[in-house]
């Protein structure tokens, strides 16, 4: 029998949708936006490439960069940047990275896509090499770079570490 009240089983059903509803929004803004502050480029925090001899990191010319980071994660850095260096130039002089696998940005920092980036470096038209091995336990930074000089770069887990 209704008396056009609400009964107790529908308000409690309702209280956990709104409940649901909330907490699907908050993880979504917690994973989308929020930790998330922009990198600044500055000396001692360039974009490095890990020579073939010797090994060392080293910056390369890398211009009109922009880039994101997180605390919460090693894995959540993301760069775009252009570089004037040629593919040739670098295979020759930087450590080719194999298995490398972009992770996916925030969709609000559209310049980074990595679908596409991965694609490219199945097709071979994208080269990735080892930014810096070990930048946190068992992360290694990548960087892609394509023919015309836009590149990418992005943590990853370390073959080696997942060995």
């Amino acid at each position: 029998m209704s008396n056009g009240k609400p009964t107790a089983g529908k308000i409690v059903a309702g209280a956990i949708v709104l409940i649901a509803a909330i907490a699907g929004v908050a993880m979504y803004w917690l994973q989308e936006y929020a930790f998330y502050t922009p990198v600044a480029f500055q000396s001692g925090n360039e974009i490095k490439l890990t020579l073939i001899e010797g090994g060392l990191a080293e910056p390369i010319l890398a211009e009109d960069i922009e880039g994101i980071d997180a605390d919460s994660s090693p894995l959540r850095f993301r760069a775009c940047f252009h570089t004037p260096m040629t593919q040739a130039m670098l295979t020759e002089t930087y450590k080719v990275y194999d298995g490398a696998v972009p992770l996916n940005a925030p969709s609000w920092f559209g310049c980074f896509d990595a679908s596409a980036i991965g694609e490219a470096l199945e097709k071979g038209e994208a080269i990735a090499f080892l930014s810096e091995a070990g930048i946190a336990p068992s992360i290694d930074r990548v960087v892609a770079v394509f023919p015309d000089g836009r590149a990418y770069a992005w943590h990853q887990i370390s073959p080696d570490a997942e060995e």
